[in-house]
């Protein structure tokens, strides 16, 4: 099975001996054993499950890796990947990147002695003089949250490796259709499982792939000792989300490019952050390493924090909400709701900008949602 598509559907879903096309949900929270100490799949749900087994091999197969571990949340993949580090530790941070990665870090991992610079990951020269004897990751988000900024992961592979750090970089935006962070030479891929892998609104998740073993021994180890695991509900949804990944993209890709248009036309409109807009300053390197340009797309208002307010709230077809990549339209304030977290530091979004996740609704409608709303 060589096609995304193809693979996407039938890995970790083989029928088993019952024939059944999709793959049980095991509620279980524990195994007999056929002696002491001898179990016959594991001893306990957290250290393995086999609908979260399913899960893990199919996304990490999509992803071009040898390995994947699921977890309970995109955060809590993060928080295990995170604890490879030792105090007096240094990250490298996209400035744009996502407010609960940044709280994360300089929060809880901060406190705890690691020590993180905030760069324009699209700005090589500006990476490299981040770069220190310490630094052990380089963690990139392209597309970015929420400015849609786009990093050049092969050149920054290059520079982290050339300074003995890995390269991490958070899939969420591209997902495993448009864009395969391994291909191109980072070392670790994230996902909050939660948005387009999921891709209904239905399941909270989050996972890690990667092809070095000794880092998958390592964070199948914080999933066992930790014990941020998914349900298996959890893993069949997300699961299930995967077969239709391929298909709901293409329509997100379509629709995100068609409002992206609509909006960069409008006299209300100040600024479209797209990638696939020809002026979006990454537009030549998304073109090498996505295959399409995502269902994100952001913008800024005339008006500035109270006009975006108002558009925010005056959407009908666009549901005001947090998250994203799911089948309907979301539109957010991210620097009052999911951004607050950055508020004062260098990665605080602009108070105008407006983050929309745009679904898979007739685009007739979410352009004429957008337009009553701009006025």
């Amino acid at each position: 099975m060589t096609g995304f598509n193809t693979r996407a559907i039938h890995v970790g879903s083989e029928p088993d001996a019952t024939g059944a096309v999709n793959p049980a949900v095991y509620l279980t929270s524990t195994y007999a054993q056929e002696a002491v100490g001898v179990p016959r799949f594991a001893d306990y749900s957290r250290v393995d499950n086999p609908t979260r087994h399913a899960l893990e091999g199919c996304l990490a197969d999509l992803e071009g890796a040898e390995w994947g571990v699921a977890f309970a949340s995109g955060l809590a993949g993060e928080d295990a990947l995170l604890r490879t580090l030792a105090p007096g530790d240094h990250v490298v941070l996209g400035n744009d990147a996502y407010g609960g990665t940044y709280r994360l870090l300089t929060r809880v991992f901060g406190a705890w002695g690691v020590e993180v610079t905030c760069v324009d990951l699209a700005d090589l020269t500006a990476v490299a003089a981040g770069l220190e004897p310490t630094t052990r990751i380089v963690w990139a988000e392209t597309p970015s949250n929420p400015l849609l900024g786009i990093a050049p992961i092969g050149d920054l592979a290059d520079l982290a490796h050339a300074h003995g750090a890995r390269l991490v970089v958070d899939n969420t935006f591209a997902t495993p259709y448009l864009q395969r962070p391994l291909e191109h030479g980072a070392d670790v891929v994230v996902h909050s499982t939660t948005k387009y892998c999921g891709g209904h609104s239905d399941v909270v998740g989050g996972f890690v792939a990667t092809s070095d073993e000794e880092l998958a021994e390592r964070l199948r180890f914080h999933q066992y000792a930790i014990g941020a695991v998914p349900g298996p509900l959890d893993c069949y949804l997300v699961l299930r989300g995967l077969k239709t990944l391929g298909v709901r993209m293409e329509r997100h890709c379509q629709s995100a490019a068609a409002v992206a248009d609509f909006l960069a036309g409008h006299p209300a409109v100040e600024r479209v952050y797209y990638p696939g807009r020809p002026d979006h300053p990454g537009h030549e390197v998304a073109r090498r390493q996505m295959s399409g340009f995502g269902g994100m797309v952001s913008f800024t208002v005339v008006g500035g924090d109270e006009a975006a307010r108002e558009v925010c709230e005056a959407t009908r077809v666009f549901t005001l909400a947090e998250s994203l990549g799911g089948v309907e339209s979301l539109i957010e304030l991210p620097a009052a709701m999911t951004h607050a977290s950055t508020s004062g530091s260098v990665l605080e979004p602009p108070s105008s900008l407006i983050r929309l996740s745009v679904g898979l609704e007739d685009i007739e409608d979410l352009i004429e949602d957008l337009g009553g709303a701009l006025g």
